[in-house]
């Protein structure tokens, strides 16, 4: 996509979340707004971005005022570092680097949890956050079949565990966060096993649109990797599912 259609479909956005009400992309607003593109920050990441913005400002208290692009940018730089710590890239205007393999991760949750940065929140808060999710899932009845059972397995192993987190210390806790990452992993395996191969192809070719300001900077096997990766990544996002994995 061109820097011009990237900028209208921003104004679009924007329009919409201001009920109608239009605010033109112009003059700094639209150097900004092509500098997201020239980064190589994806349409629907920056669009993440607004959205958070405008959820803020609408929590805070409702605003007669049109919202304009300028104020969203911090939300909008926020997101996109959650997602290239997520999918294992820098910015294409920086060189894109490959993000360190301890920061690189799955799909994050479309809530905006990156759990790559630190936690504002403590081990048993995130555990109660993420059952409480799978729990919603499965009650949902949206898993289904050897995929449900898998996520109940988990459900019934985080139970156990949960009562005891508060307590964990030194070694203990490193063990049982390692395992949480293990747990993620395997929940991301199973939703994979589960997903039509049509329906992954289908988000794998969205991945690589996605990284598309990245493909000429990345050697071969490391754009080979960050693709899987923003695959996973929409897959989480396709299917709701929390973040199993605890940030340091």
């Amino acid at each position: 996509m061109d820097s011009d259609s990237y900028c209208r479909e921003i104004e679009a956005h924007l329009c919409r979340k201001n009920a109608g009400h239009l605010v033109r992309v112009v003059g700094p607003a639209f150097q900004m707004v092509t500098g997201w593109a020239t980064q190589g920050i994806p349409l629907k990441v920056a669009l993440r971005g607004i959205d958070r913005c405008v959820e803020r400002r609408e929590a805070r208290a409702p605003s007669r005022r049109p919202l304009r692009v300028e104020f969203c940018e911090a939300d909008v730089l926020e997101v996109f570092d959650q997602w290239r710590r997520a999918v294992g890239v820098g910015t294409a205007g920086g060189g894109a680097f490959p993000v360190a393999a301890a920061d690189a991760g799955g799909a994050g949750e479309p809530a905006g949890e990156d759990r790559r940065t630190k936690p504002g929140h403590s081990l048993r808060a995130h555990l109660d956050r993420v059952v409480t999710r799978l729990t919603d899932r499965v009650a949902g009845g949206a898993l289904g079949g050897e995929f449900e059972r898998a996520v109940e397995s988990i459900l019934a192993e985080l139970g156990e565990e949960r009562s005891l987190s508060r307590s964990l210390r030194g070694e203990a806790r490193a063990a049982f966060v390692a395992r949480l990452q293990a747990i993620d992993d395997e929940l991301l395996a199973a939703a994979c096993q589960a997903t039509p191969a049509d329906v992954m192809n289908t988000l794998r070719v969205e991945a690589e649109q996605d990284l598309a300001g990245f493909r000429d900077r990345m050697p071969a096997q490391e754009y080979a990797r960050a693709v899987e990766a923003a695959t996973i990544k929409l897959l989480r996002d396709r299917l709701k599912l929390p973040d199993v994995a605890y940030g340091p």
